[in-house]
């Protein structure tokens, strides 16, 4: 399984990476293995606010339903259209073509409560 350094990482299974002001959110590698073939991505609007920790997508696959949360308070900015019929790129490629949506973290947002690499795979027991 991959956890790969240049990311951050929440308890919800999820990865974030910073891309200047934006964040890209997607689930991690250890969580589309738990869950199995994805099936179904039902993705935020664009414009779209969030509060920290709120449901803002959900994850269905042959096994189960997830829900996505904010990592932080968000604006979505762009959800990955491409995952529209071809929701197994979330299995194949959960860090690269497989992300989720993009964010803008709004005014005091701080990502420094995400986990790093190696604390993450630390929660995972």
């Amino acid at each position: 399984m991959q956890f790969p350094a240049d990311l951050k990482y929440t308890t919800h299974d999820e990865w974030v990476r910073v891309e200047g002001d934006l964040i890209v959110l997607g689930i991690t590698d250890h969580a589309q293995d738990a869950m199995g073939d994805i099936v179904f991505v039902d993705l935020p609007e664009v414009g779209d606010t969030f509060d920290a920790d709120e449901p803002i997508a959900e994850i269905e696959s042959s096994k189960a339903v997830a829900e996505i949360f904010a990592p932080v308070a968000v604006e979505v900015v762009e959800v990955n259209e491409a995952l529209d019929g071809d929701e197994e790129k979330v299995n194949t490629a959960p860090y690269g073509e497989g992300w989720l949506v993009k964010l803008r973290p709004t005014d005091g947002a701080d990502l420094s409560a995400l986990l790093d690499a190696e604390a993450y795979q630390a929660q995972l027991g």
